[in-house]
């Protein structure tokens, strides 16, 4: 497994300022960082080098965010962070709907930034592990449905396979090995991204709303991730190993 000193980071940022800060912030705590001003020059670098990350700003000139989120998630699964401005709500929710797997408010404290890289390092990190304990075991059956853990691809009752992106995979991986308990949401936010959920954050329950869907599961009465008034969310279907 790497060391924190080997992990290198890209910061994708119109503000050379902000490039500059977490450059030096980021490299006093071990890690080496490579910046970018815009998507092109995001493009000369990734994917030619290896990344373990990738910071990347929402509003910059050209190509957005969360054009470069949809790009990066199309042929990588380096885990993303995107800056978003602090009070937009719909900001945040779109990029984890793309495929980031969390956000930081602007203007933010380059230690909690620094918190949400080390925790999404390592959830990364465990998951690896788990995926390579699997050995040949890696398709997950639950009820009609069944999730290919190393392709992330999810295949319907009908056969229909949808590749996941990193925060719909994440969440449904996360049920998945806890089959029949209740997940409240400061559970969920606690795994998924290393905090406690904001009582004004939704986005943990858009995302939920959005899994349902991926289940067809959405209707008035889900039968496959269920809600428990007043104490989070349970699957109530249970979980196989696939031998394969």
């Amino acid at each position: 497994m790497q060391t924190e000193q080997q992990k290198r980071i890209l910061v994708v940022d119109d503000d050379e300022d902000i490039r500059d800060l977490l450059k030096e912030y980021l490299e006093k705590n071990g890690f080496s960082v490579i910046s970018a001003a815009d998507g092109q020059a995001m493009r000369q670098i990734w994917p030619a080098q290896r990344l373990d990350l990738i910071v990347l700003d929402i509003m910059m000139p050209g190509d957005d965010g969360f054009t470069l989120c949809k790009e990066i998630r199309a042929r990588s699964r380096v885990p993303i962070i995107m800056l978003t401005a602090g009070s937009d709500e719909t900001d945040r929710i779109i990029g984890l709907e793309l495929g980031a797997d969390d956000y930081v408010g602007k203007p933010f404290n380059p230690r909690e930034l620094l918190a949400r890289i080390k925790a999404v390092l390592r959830r990364y990190e465990e998951g690896a592990e788990h995926r390579s304990g699997l050995d040949g075991q890696q398709r997950l059956r639950f009820g009609n449905w069944s999730l290919d853990v190393t392709n992330r691809e999810l295949t319907s009752p009908e056969g229909d396979v949808q590749s996941l992106n990193g925060a719909d995979y994440n969440l449904l991986q996360l049920f998945l090995s806890r089959p029949g308990e209740v997940l409240s949401r400061d559970d969920l936010s606690l795994h998924l991204r290393g905090r406690d959920a904001s009582p004004f954050d939704r986005s943990i329950d858009v995302q939920i709303s959005r899994l349902r869907g991926r289940l067809n599961d959405d209707g008035k009465s889900p039968q496959v991730i269920k809600t428990v008034r007043g104490a989070g969310y349970i699957l109530t279907v249970p979980v196989v190993v696939d031998n394969g």
